[in-house]
Order: C-alpha cells, then sequence, then structure tokens
C-alpha cells in the first residue's frame, strides 16, 4: 500500500472501532474487580453459566473470555491505518512512521515486562500479557502493511503453521507432548526465559500466532477505509469471519488441532480471529451504519486512554480502590452476605476506574504511546 492510497482514505474514525476496543477493556477492567467471580458464585442456573462464560477454560476449549484478549490484539490491528492515515495527513514521513512504531513496540515490551517483574528482585521474562503480546504482534502487522493483502495473509497463515508444526514435532524429551499442558514447546520456552523447572502454563511463545489477529486486524481496517459500499464491506468481514471459524473449529472437531487458548494453537487463533471479525462486522453494522449509537459513549471513553487503565488496574489500582470500599460498603451492606457485599464492592470498583477515564476524557487528556 502506497502512501497515496493511505492518504487518499478517509482518516475520520469509525466509531464503531472506538467502541470495540473501549467495550472490551471495559470487560477486562470488570474482570480487574472480581466481579464475574461473585456472579458465578450466585446459585441459578445462568449465573453459573455466565460466571463460567466470564473466565478462561482450563485447557481444550473455549469460553468467552477466551475471546477478550483476541478481540483487544485484533482491534489494535484494525486501528492502525487509520492511525497511519491520520499521521501522514499531518505531514509525518515514512521514517517518523517507522521511529514509532519502533518506539511504541518498545514501550509495549517494557511495560509488559514491568508488570512481572514489578515486586521482583530480577526481570522476569515473561511474555505472556497482553502488553508484550502485542509489542511483537504490533509491530509484525505494522511492518508488513503496505504489502498486499494477499501476502500479509499469506504470512499470517505462515507462522500458524510454522507454530503448530514447532510443537508437535519438538524433540527434547518431556516436552514433545503438543497439546499436554507444562509437556509441549510452549512450556520449555516459558522455562527457559524464566529460568525455572516449571513455569506458568501461558506461553510466552504465543506472540508468534496471535500476530495473526494483529495482521488479520490491519487487514479488516483498511477494509473499512475502502470507499466502497457498506453493505459489501460487511459481506466481506462476515465472509472471513465464518470461514475461519469453519476451519478453527474444523480442526478442533476432527482431532486435527485442539482448540488451546493458553498455547494459542492454530485452531485457537483462527476460531477467535472468526469471532473478532464478525464482532466487527456486528460493531460497524449496528453504529456506523444504522446509526444505534446509543450508550456508546461509555465504552468509547475507556478505549481513548486503554493502555493507560490496563496498567493502573494491572498494578493493583482494583486492589487498592477494593480495600478503601470495603469497610464502608460492609458496614452499610454486610448483612446481605457475601456474594451481595462482594458485588456492591466490585461495582464501585468498576465505576471508579470507568469514571478515571471519563473525567480524562472530558478534559481531552489522552496518554498515548
Amino acid at each position: 500500500m502506497k502512501n497515496q492510497q493511505i492518504n487518499s482514505t478517509a482518516s475520520e474514525r469509525i466509531t464503531s472501532v472506538d467502541f470495540f476496543r473501549g467495550l472490551t477493556m471495559f470487560l477486562l477492567i470488570g474482570e480487574s474487580t472480581g466481579m464475574f467471580h461473585y456472579i458465578g458464585k450466585i446459585d441459578t442456573g445462568f449465573t453459573r453459566f455466565l460466571g463460567t462464560q466470564l473466565t478462561h477454560h482450563e485447557w481444550h476449549g473455549l469460553y468467552f473470555w477466551d475471546l477478550i484478549q483476541p478481540f483487544f490484539m485484533f482491534i489494535v490491528g484494525v486501528a492502525i491505518p487509520f492511525a497511519v492515515a491520520n499521521r501522514l495527513k499531518k505531514g509525518a514521513t515514512n521514517k517518523s512512521l517507522y521511529l514509532h512504531a519502533l518506539k511504541r513496540s518498545a514501550l509495549l515490551f517494557f511495560l509488559g515486562l514491568a508488570l512481572y517483574t514489578s515486586g521482583e528482585d530480577r526481570i522476569v521474562l515473561r511474555l505472556q500479557n497482553v502488553l508484550a503480546q502485542l509489542s511483537v504482534t504490533y509491530l509484525v502487522a505494522f511492518l508488513i502493511m503496505r504489502w498486499k493483502w494477499f501476502y500479509q495473509l499469506a504470512l499470517s497463515l505462515f507462522l500458524l503453521l510454522v507454530a503448530d508444526l514447532a510443537y508437535r514435532y519438538f524433540p527434547v524429551a518431556g516436552f514433545n507432548q503438543p497439546w499436554e499442558p507444562f509437556q509441549n514447546l510452549g512450556s520449555w520456552v516459558n522455562n527457559w526465559l524464566e529460568n525455572t523447572d516449571k513455569a506458568s502454563i501461558w506461553a510466552s511463545l504465543n506472540a508468534v500466532s496471535t500476530t495473526a489477529h494483529t495482521i488479520w486486524g490491519v487487514l479488516c481496517g483498511k477494509i473499512l477505509m475502502e470507499s466502497k459500499p457498506a453493505a459489501e464491506k460487511i459481506k466481506l468481514l462476515v465472509i472471513a469471519g465464518v470461514a475461519a471459524l469453519v476451519v478453527g473449529f474444523g480442526l478442533d472437531l476432527l482431532s486435527i488441532t485442539p482448540i488451546i487458548k493458553k498455547i494459542a494453537t492454530s485452531s485457537f487463533v483462527l476460531a477467535s480471529g472468526g469471532w473478532s471479525m464478525l464482532a466487527l462486522a456486528l460493531s460497524y453494522w449496528m453504529i456506523d451504519i444504522k446509526k444505534w449509537a446509543a450508550g456508546t459513549r461509555a465504552f468509547i471513553v475507556v478505549g481513548m486512554n486503554c493502555i493507560f487503565i490496563y496498567m493502573v488496574f494491572e498494578v493493583g489500582g482494583a486492589r487498592i480502590l477494593s480495600e478503601i470500599y470495603k469497610p464502608f460498603i460492609s458496614a452499610l451492606f454486610g448483612r446481605g452476605g457475601e456474594i451481595f457485599t462482594g458485588m456492591l464492592i466490585s461495582s464501585a470498583v468498576w465505576f471508579s476506574l470507568w469514571y478515571v477515564t471519563y473525567w480524562m476524557y472530558q478534559r481531552k487528556i489522552f496518554i498515548k504511546i
């Protein structure tokens, strides 16, 4: 994609993109407050189901919450073409664009690493949170965004194939069971990076295969920027989403490659990528086409400072607020029981963290990297 092509497309923000990003981060805030834990403890069939869907699957399978990180990595990719077009419109050069991408990637890597290193007496090499993963996926997606769409798609599928084959044929004894927890290539890499015998079950190596999410996001962002009719854009998103779902779940159902989020198998990346595309298509249709935008601002304000608020609750902001609210809410509503009180505390924390983003939005304070 040439500069002229980027410049000729509309660099205006698409509301559904901001909404998608904000809703995803809003849900992550909710998880940090402990709200979903209490929902799962309510003894009704629906709440138990909802509580289950708002947790990660233990290993082989897919719950709704397993889609949240892919959603975020995907929507970051969707926003890249818009951000580049906006910078070019303001006179940015190719050199400045590349330098910005490199600096952003480095900062994401540092922040992601800092979340694990904080409180330790050494640097902890874990690349498992969304910021550390994005430092890789964002940079790759940016560097190839000028390629023709076919080559970008081909590279994303190649990365999935390489990761899949690496897991299948890794020869080290004890780590040559590709789809077994703690006995696979991802665990071996974790142990090596973290210098331990049994590191986290979440694989740092996931950054390789989940790069596909951000690449696909870029491709979808380009579709939204094109001048073609909205119906055609939605059609392309839906076709791509359904195709990814069919292949992803097909690989799992045929016992070729199981859907496992914790090691980001190719079937998981395809299935979650498919849901991401369909969710974007639905958001675009509802908000930008049908103009059903009531209430979307509540989520957009979160998306405008998503990295900032993510760092706030990840470094303990939610826990600190919970400790502040707990004695007061417990004194007033403690007779309602543990679940009721816990949900009130979680609600207060959730609202407070949301309000920080709203306050910043009102004052046009946007912390970007």
